[in-house]
């Protein structure tokens, strides 16, 4: 069995293509840390230097030079993820 990478998703609490990923990733039984942005400056910092995006979702697989992933896309996931 393929050991799934690491995944990141960076997320609002109104973002509806954020709950539409998570949704996704609890269907295809994708381990996932969620990093909620709406108030942690630090981390939307960290998420704009990952992905030069201010919007989310953003999505980050893997973990040295993570594949970086922008809004709902369940083909880019599921490629990069393996699902």
């Amino acid at each position: 069995m393929v050991k799934q990478p690491r995944v990141r998703i960076y997320t609002t609490v109104t973002c509806a293509y954020c709950h539409a990923t998570k949704e996704w990733f609890r269907e295809n039984k994708v381990k996932y840390e969620e990093i909620n942005v709406t108030t942690d400056e630090k981390k939307q910092e960290e998420m704009i230097k990952l992905s030069g995006q201010m919007g989310v979702p953003v999505i980050a697989v893997g973990d040295n030079k993570p594949q970086i992933i922008i809004g709902f896309n369940s083909d880019a996931l599921k490629k990069a993820i393996g699902v």
